[in-house]
């Protein structure tokens, strides 16, 4: 399955759309990774902890969107959009990713 942001594909001629597909993931953090990002903040740098949560829904997003424009039959999804979240309070920050594209038949 061929995924880009772009709208065609080098090479390849698209001789079908098969509709908008998309994906959502929502990771959550916990207060240590929250401390630690927290202190982050104070003395600068970046915060491991959660680029590592947020590269995780990310990819889970993708991979549903991928599931999706597979059982409709595309080879690839093209102009993907990549949208990013955090959700919630001190308690418990949530990172919410979505995705979305439209699914392609290629030729």
């Amino acid at each position: 399955m061929i995924l880009t942001t772009t709208g065609s594909v080098e090479g390849k001629r698209i001789v079908a759309y098969l509709g908008i597909v998309s994906g959502e993931a929502i990771q959550g953090t916990n207060i240590f990774k929250d401390l630690f990002a927290g202190i982050r903040d104070i003395v600068g740098g970046r915060s491991g902890a959660y680029e590592g949560e947020i590269r995780k829904a990310r990819d889970a997003a993708m991979k549903e969107m991928a599931d999706e424009a597979a059982q409709l039959g595309a080879d690839a999804v093209v102009a993907i959009d990549m949208d990013y979240q955090a959700i919630g309070g001190d308690a418990k920050t949530l990172l919410m990713v979505s995705v979305n594209g439209t699914a392609v038949k290629l030729g």
